[in-house]
């Protein structure tokens, strides 16, 4: 099978792909059908890419098109989960789903909620943290969902999503960027 992994620095899920014995291709532009037949693509992994993929796309790879993203979803769908799971004060995790026509709205595949202490974690240590645990859980799951053998399951809740540009009003509490501590942050974005 080929693989195209879309995204910046998927170094980690290109090489999980390959163990498991499947040739891959890399790509952080638009792409298209014409590019997917040309290459001759079977399935799509989608980690921190920055363009939505069209309904053409979607309808060429029916179900064979997967996004890994650092919420738990349905919460922080969009830009910059970590941040507005704190800011926010909403359950935390990494989620592996299929893509739709929404922004992450796709059926769930495979969730793991994850728990942080509140002192001496930042933004980015968080960051790290759900990076490691989305490698762990794909590499755990690639195996079945790319047999199409796994369970899938509509989300569940309203949830949230943001925009890159929202964060714009909060940028006045990231007094040390992402190594601002997470204390600092929690709740802090919760609308009443």
């Amino acid at each position: 099978m080929t693989v195209l992994v879309l995204g910046h620095n998927c170094t980690a899920i290109t090489a999980i792909v390959k163990e498991c014995g499947d040739t891959t291709a890399e790509c952080s532009d638009h792409v298209d059908t014409v590019c997917l037949r040309d290459n001759k693509i079977d399935f799509i992994i989608s980690y921190g890419y920055r363009h939505i993929i069209g309904k053409p796309v979607i309808d060429f790879l029916k179900d064979r098109i997967i996004n890994l993203h650092i919420s738990l979803l349905p919460w922080n769908r969009g830009a910059d989960p970590n941040l507005w799971s704190f800011l926010e004060d909403t359950p935390k995790g990494v989620s592996i789903h299929y893509i739709d026509e929404g922004i992450d709205t796709g059926d769930i595949i495979v969730q793991k909620p994850i728990t942080f202490e509140r002192d001496g974690e930042t933004l980015a240590t968080t960051y790290q943290k759900l990076q490691d645990q989305m490698i762990q859980l794909f590499a755990e799951s690639w195996p079945t969902i790319k047999q199409l053998r796994h369970g899938r399951y509509r989300q569940n809740g309203v949830g949230s999503y943001h925009r890159s540009s929202d964060k714009a009003r909060y940028q006045h509490l990231l007094t040390e960027g992402w190594n601002t501590p997470i204390n600092s942050l929690v709740g802090r974005g919760i609308v009443k």
